[in-house]
């Protein structure tokens, strides 16, 4: 094959940019072009010299043949191809010179990107299954990953983070960082002082000089641990980092013009700066065990010092583990407590790591930084640091919320404050037990647990409500659950869209989504806000026109009454008009809302499946395998969570609706702005960082269907099971809706189909909505409290 520089022709220009708009966010060979590529020289040729080192001696250069693999080394993956247009193309389709480009058989009128797809690529067969989940129209949509990978196969970035702060490594940098002199400010100084203080009492035992020294040693340390080591005297193990010398090549002097092309065709492709060769840092040699626990100096310090350093670094523990992006402070006193306080005190030393010193070595502590914003990809288990730090709020919502029943020690606001936080949490455990049963099973289980789980959290804040208000004979609580689904709606149409247009058209600049189906999202919005709020326009046409406030002059006649605060109320229609024309209304529209929805789903997954298709691939045509992977919960596992997720988000949902009075009462705040925020989106936040982190990594089509599922789910799943509620067990919950709610939401489905007709989008719209958004929830901060409230 020749060496010679190769051209494009324009018409190649053109697929490689289509291909690049394509697939942005990947560089793969296509398998069918991994043996056209032009074969270089052997290793040696490129590379100028065989590699030489004195440690590592000769290196072999490998023969043409594994050259050329090297070269365009393919690692097998798993791809979610999702075509947005031609049901017929295959999974893998590269665009070649003078191919005649076929139309799609839906037409030329189809959507304007038909022939583009998008190839996402999944760890393993589970992963893959998760993210084609996402792209099914009723499931819910989950970013994060439900199997693990070895930690040897993570990056350095996330091997930072599980490090367990042994290993020291060179380090470019200045450990003089914002994150490291605000720890001096917010932990190293107490820390230090506590050292200080204990130092002089254990010199003042005799016996435990000592330990007063370590104490003076360590208190020193802790004011800036960073960029020194605590050693185990003559068990350290140091290795140095050995670098391949920089290579050139250095054309020949008066070659001609063809030995230039070929030298430039030629050259060598590592010529950047030298390649570290990993060498792994050996574990120290196990020795013996120490004597310093026959001394009465040892168990003087663990009478007198241990104790209080233990409650000091626990404290220092969770301060520091708590806030996230200070874990490594956490992981460093942990350290310290567990093994570092209990070895003989000579055997400590404190080494300071020079900025040129080329080693590697194995320690007992190092910590480089206090501060880490990467922490937020932090897993446990898993489980999401930020899900996890917040578990413990559960168990101290049901405890002082059962306990104290009387508010003796705990005010009624604080209690409702804690529930509803606790429903953040939870709601996570409920979308990962959702998603990792998902991705294990069939589409037809799948398709079960989102339809019984995926409401769950909202049903039972709502069914508890009406539950509450049934028992106290009062009907404001039913208008709190009407303006919780109302926010719920305007939250999941406006703001949830919103947000991911702007958060990422601020990284990506203008985004594309597949406007059909976004469509098919649209059309159900607006057949869900029909048949919602049809029952509203029935009672406000037929219904009585109240008003209050009626004045006149006594004596004449000819002057007509002035009224204030006319309004139609159908509560106050007699019992046999409600009963025998608004309920069978309603019946009949909780019947025809779910079978539109089961239409909507049979529609997007069945007939016309091309809007969501998707193949499976390995990146060479064929099925994904079972990669190297672990799954975090198991189908058995994930089932018992979501059975005691969602015991306890009853439990906090009934904790909630009891402490909510105080809030009610209140005349300063409007019932109608409690359910539309609090109530509505707090157990949605979940759902909203799932939207913004698929928009920054710029597939806003899934952030786009993540609120149009849950409004869609709202409408045509929540009202007509409450209906269905209502009707074995009678709470007084009638599907009349206020004007505000009724305006509000027909506005904002009527906004959003305008933004989603061209199937692009920007910042500038996604700020459009928020701020419709806020200029509603002003609206609902100023209205005046329900009639019955």
């Amino acid at each position: 094959m020749s060496h010679n520089k190769s051209s494009l022709t324009p018409g190649d220009v053109e697929n490689l940019r289509r291909r690049s708009a394509a697939d942005s966010s990947e560089r793969y060979v296509e398998p069918d072009q991994h043996h056209q590529l032009p074969r270089r020289q052997s290793q040696n040729e490129w590379l100028g010299v065989g590699l030489q080192h004195p440690e590592l001696g000769a290196v072999e250069s490998p023969p043409p043949e594994a050259s050329s693999h090297h070269i365009c080394h393919y690692t097998p993956k798993c791809f979610l191809t999702v075509h947005r247009g031609g049901h017929g193309t295959s999974a893998r389709s590269t665009p070649t010179r003078g191919a005649r480009s076929t139309p799609s058989r839906f037409g030329e009128e189809g959507w304007h990107e038909g022939t583009t797809k998008t190839t996402i690529r999944a760890e393993n067969e589970v992963e893959a299954h998760r993210e084609a989940n996402n792209y099914k129209f009723g499931f819910r949509k989950w970013k994060a990953h439900v199997t693990e990978r070895p930690i040897e196969d993570q990056s350095d970035l996330i091997k930072e983070l599980y490090s367990d702060l042994t290993v020291v490594k060179p380090r470019e940098g200045s450990v003089l960082t914002l994150g490291n002199i605000l720890y001096v400010f917010l932990f190293g100084w107490w820390i230090s002082l506590i050292y200080l203080l204990i130092c002089p009492v254990m010199c003042l035992t005799i016996f435990g000089v000592p330990y007063g020294k370590l104490c003076l040693k360590m208190a020193w340390y802790f004011i800036w641990p960073f960029g020194r080591s605590l050693e185990k005297a003559g068990d350290v193990v140091w290795r140095p980092i050995i670098r391949p010398p920089k290579i050139e090549v250095i054309p020949e002097e008066g070659v001609s013009e063809d030995s230039k092309d070929h030298t430039r065709d030629s050259a060598p492709l590592l010529m950047s700066s030298p390649v570290p060769v990993e060498i792994p840092v050996p574990e120290p040699a196990a020795t013996k065990t120490s004597h310093h626990w026959c001394r009465i100096s040892t168990y003087l310090w663990l009478l007198l010092g241990y104790p209080v350093l233990v409650v000091v670094h626990c404290l220092a523990c969770v301060l520091s583990w708590l806030p996230v992006f200070t874990i490594p402070v956490a992981k460093m006193n942990a350290r310290m407590m567990t093994k570092v306080l209990l070895m003989a005190p000579e055997d400590i030393q404190i080494h300071t790591l020079e900025k040129t010193y080329m080693c590697e070595g194995r320690v007992i502590l190092c910590c480089y930084q206090a501060f880490n914003v990467y922490y937020y990809k932090y897993t446990v288990q898993g489980i999401s640091i930020f899900a996890l730090n917040l578990l413990p709020l559960v168990v101290i919502t049901l405890v002082i919320g059962y306990v104290d029943h009387e508010h003796a020690y705990i005010s009624a606001e604080t209690k409702f404050a804690t529930a509803i936080t606790s429903i953040i949490p939870l709601s996570y455990f409920i979308g990962m037990g959702i998603a990792s049963i998902s991705a294990q099973s069939n589409f037809a289980v799948g398709a079960v647990v989102n339809a019984t789980f995926g409401s769950i959290t909202e049903m039972t804040f709502y069914i508890t409500a009406l539950l509450r208000g049934h028992k106290a004979a009062t009907k404001c609580y039913e208008e709190i659950v009407k303006a919780a689904l109302t926010g719920t709606l305007l939250g999941c149409i406006l703001f949830i869209p919103g947000i991911c247009m702007v958060i990422g058209g601020i990284k990506h600049r203008e985004q594309r989504f597949n406007s059909r189906s976004a469509g098919v999202s649209s059309a159900l919005l607006f057949i869900s806000i029909g048949g919602v709020f049809a029952p509203t326009l029935f009672s406000k046409i037929f219904g009585n026109l109240v008003c209050e406030s009626c004045t006149s002059t006594p004596g004449n006649g000819s002057v007509p009454f002035v009224c204030k605060d006319c309004h139609y109320d159908s509560s106050q229609t007699d019992q046999h008009f409600i009963l025998s024309q608004i309920e069978p209304l309603v019946y009949t529209i909780s019947v025809l809302l779910p079978a539109a929805y089961l239409i909507g789903l049979i529609f997007t997954l069945k007939t016309h499946s091309h809007i969501y298709d998707i193949h499976i691939s390995d990146g060479q045509g064929g099925h994904a395998h079972a990669g190297h992977h672990h799954v975090v919960w198991s189908r058995w596992r994930a089932l018992g969570v979501l059975i005691v997720a969602t015991v306890l988000m009853a439990c906090c949902a009934d904790l909630s609706t009891e402490n909510i009075e105080p809030l009610l009462m209140d005349a300063s705040i409007s019932q109608y702005f409690i359910g539309v925020t609090l109530l509505a989106m707090v157990p949605e936040l979940p759902e909203i960082v799932n939207g913004v982190m698929f928009a920054v990594q710029n597939n806003i089509s899934l952030s786009l269907e993540v609120g149009s599922c849950i409004a869609v789910q709202v409408c045509m799943i929540q009202i007509p099971l409450l209906i269905l509620f209502n009707a074995f067990y009678d709470v007084g919950f009638v599907l009349v809706f206020s004007d505000i709610h009724l305006w509000s939401s027909i506005f904002s489905v009527i906004l959003v189909n305008y933004i989603f007709m061209d199937g692009k989008c920007d910042y500038f719209q996604g700020t459009a909505l928020v701020v419709v958004y806020l200029i509603l929830l002003a609206l609902y901060f100023f209205a005046p409290s329900p009639r019955s409230c």
